[in-house]
């Protein structure tokens, strides 16, 4: 063995290296990315839930036990209704995670050591399931009635006076959440990775050669190479559905049609990033790496392995460019809370959005040239 000889294998290696931009920032954005976001942005512990009041009693007794329970941490009220019926609308669509409903009667169970308040939970997430029940222990001070004799003294926590109700999953299972954003996490990693070395295959393999030479234009060659993989990600999504539904009993409490209908806009925009990522990448290579870049952060931060709201704030700006992130909102409404697609509107707006933007990029990008 020639040690020189090695050495100039060395050096060409690290010359390729230099001149091969993508794989050089995986090299430093990979570990800087995994050091952040399990650093930085991933919290087990959950705070702010965004919660709903029904306040019926309007007292001050009462509004001091919504301000203690905020005092907490665990809720941040964003709703305030009159009903607990508009809390479980709110829950169904999504819009809060918690709702406290206080009854008008709520002096009189106080005093009497019945049961006061009930707070409704979002059982579809576990997480938030979880941390909901330290609202259980917030104390419930007794308070004379009138100027006589109160009927109960002391303190009283929420074991007997607040309680936690959890809707959707409320033996709390973990694969009634879990396997709807399977569905996401399948698609997404699929999706992206057989339309990312789409174009990129073409030249490898001599072919762009042959469409460059065909009247097809670019919007038409993109479309037609994503159409076949939509069929593909159905097939996808009916296996998933059939086997969560058979072994583990997951629930779709909503349309199946619009089960289907949620999926076909996350195939549609994974396949438009896929076909964006395949514009930029020079080799199946660099599109595999650019394609684990995307994923990497899909998975941690769309709210599938770790709680969405216990991520800072920037974080979560983040993670609304991340079309599983509105998935997972739509399939978990749709499937676990019986939720209409149309009272998910916000989420399909937003795939909707990004599903335009990446593919007008793509077809922007792409030129029907060797070069």
């Amino acid at each position: 063995m020639s040690l020189r000889r090695l050495w100039a294998i060395v050096l060409k290696e690290l010359r390729q290296l230099r001149r091969d931009r993508i794989t050089l920032a995986m090299i430093v954005g990979i570990p800087v990315m995994q050091l952040v976001l399990f650093g930085y942005a991933i919290n087990l512990n959950l705070r702010h839930l965004q919660a709903g009041v029904a306040d019926q009693a309007g007292t001050s007794a009462s509004r001091a036990l919504v301000m203690d329970m905020v005092a907490t941490g665990v809720i941040a009220p964003a709703l305030w209704v009159q009903t607990p019926e508009e809390l479980m609308h709110a829950l169904r669509r999504g819009q809060i995670s918690v709702g406290v409903v206080i009854p008008a009667d709520f002096e009189r169970r106080r005093f009497e050591g019945r049961e006061a308040v009930q707070v409704l939970v979002d059982g579809s997430d576990t997480v938030v399931q979880s941390t909901a029940l330290q609202l259980a222990q917030v104390p419930l001070e007794t308070r004379p009635l009138r100027n006589d004799r109160p009927l109960r003294t002391g303190a009283t926590g929420g074991s007997g006076q607040v309680s936690v109700v959890a809707f959707y999953n409320p033996q709390r299972r973990s694969a009634v959440n879990i396997v709807p954003g399977l569905i996401g996490i399948i698609l997404t990693m699929t999706m992206v990775m057989f339309t990312a070395v789409a174009i990129v295959r073409e030249r490898e393999r001599g072919n762009m050669e042959l469409l460059i030479a065909t009247p097809l234009s670019r919007s038409e060659l993109m479309i037609g190479k994503v159409l076949p993989y939509v069929a593909i990600g159905l097939v996808q999504t009916s296996l998933v559905l059939l086997l969560g539904v058979w072994l583990f009993q997951v629930p779709v409490r909503g349309s199946v049609l619009e089960v289907y209908l949620a999926t076909m806009l996350l195939i549609v925009a994974n396949l438009a990033l896929g076909l964006l990522i395949s514009t930029k990448a020079r080799s199946q290579f660099q599109a595999m790496q650019m394609t684990m870049f995307v994923f990497l952060p899909s998975i941690l931060l769309s709210g599938f392995m770790f709680p969405f709201e216990g991520m800072p704030r920037p974080v979560q700006w983040l993670a609304e460019l991340l079309p599983l992130t509105h998935f997972l909102r739509l399939i978990r409404g749709i499937m676990l809370r019986g939720a209409r697609l149309w009272e998910l509107w916000p989420e399909v707006l937003a795939l909707l959005a990004l599903i335009v933007v990446m593919m007008a990029l793509a077809i922007l990008r792409f030129r029907k040239r060797l070069d």
